[in-house]
């Protein structure tokens, strides 16, 4: 099973790579139309290569994951690498799925590139398998614990990208990108659905927290940048919703929440704590 796990990894980062490749081919191929003012397809046979590919990666680190789950018995909680195949999951998929819904190849491709250099980091902290230690025994709450941290890191990736372009399509009106209503709209939306999972995250992991360590909350340098990662969302919803926030200062303020994200993620290498990753 471990061999099986490994080469769908080695072939995830392959199929990430094909599949940006395939987009930024496409991209070219458009972009040469329009210069020369040909007709430009809709959709060509490199986007559709490059969604296939996409599709197949996503399957691929599925199969992963659920290799590692069968090998250990549980999800992928245990260490800094199943983390990060899981968190890498959940960017491709919400990619994806937000590609399908508006037709956002830029959003899509810069989400790939995130998700690959993940895919590498996980590759380089591979870990073989290990028995839990006592505090990951409750098996199936740090499974919806870590279930809420890859939606709500997927979909919150993809509203970062989103509030990227927007700022660069508010400055330079770009005609390879979305308008900016649309990419402010995504960036909403990602949030809709990512800070409830968020919020999710923490409540789940203080009951954890409370189980392992006999306390809901302890200031550990992870909790706490948990915690100013969903101060930060809380208030983009806040100013978005009761004082019409939108368009660039709502951008920064998702740029610094998924900034917070990536602290959270790698704080603990900085700061230690009793999180194990």
């Amino acid at each position: 099973m471990d061999n099986l796990e490994t080469i769908s990894l080695v072939l995830s980062i392959a199929g990430v790579i094909l599949s940006i490749a395939f987009f930024l081919l496409s991209f070219i191929k458009k972009r040469k139309q329009a210069a020369s003012e040909d007709t430009v397809s809709g959709k060509s046979g490199l986007d559709m290569a490059a969604n296939i590919a996409v599709i197949i990666t996503i399957l691929l680190v599925t199969v992963a994951i659920i290799g590692r789950a069968i090998e250990t018995g549980h999800g992928p909680f245990s260490n800094m690498y199943e983390f990060a195949l899981a968190f890498s999951w959940g960017i491709i998929l919400a990619g994806f799925i937000f590609h399908l819904r508006y037709k956002t190849g830029a959003i899509l491709n810069i989400s790939l590139i995130i998700a690959l250099l993940l895919l590498i980091f996980a590759r380089v902290q591979y870990a073989p398998p290990n028995s839990l230690i006592p505090a990951l025994q409750q098996s199936a709450l740090l499974s919806a614990h870590v279930a809420s941290a890859v939606v709500a890191y997927g979909t919150l990736t993809i509203g970062f990208v989103a509030a990227i372009l927007y700022l660069v399509q508010n400055k330079y009106n770009s005609s390879w990108l979305p308008e900016p209503e649309v990419l402010d709209n995504i960036t909403y939306k990602s949030v809709i659905i990512g800070f409830p999972f968020l919020t999710l995250l923490i409540v789940l992991g203080a009951l954890w927290a409370d189980i392992a360590w006999g306390r809901y909350w302890g200031w550990d340098p992870k909790e706490t940048a948990s915690l100013v990662t969903w101060l930060i969302y809380a208030a983009y919803m806040h100013t978005r919703l009761l004082k019409g926030w939108k368009g660039v200062r709502a951008s920064i303020l998702l740029i610094a929440g998924f900034l917070a994200i990536v602290f959270t993620f790698f704080g603990n290498y900085i700061f230690g704590g009793l999180h194990s990753y």
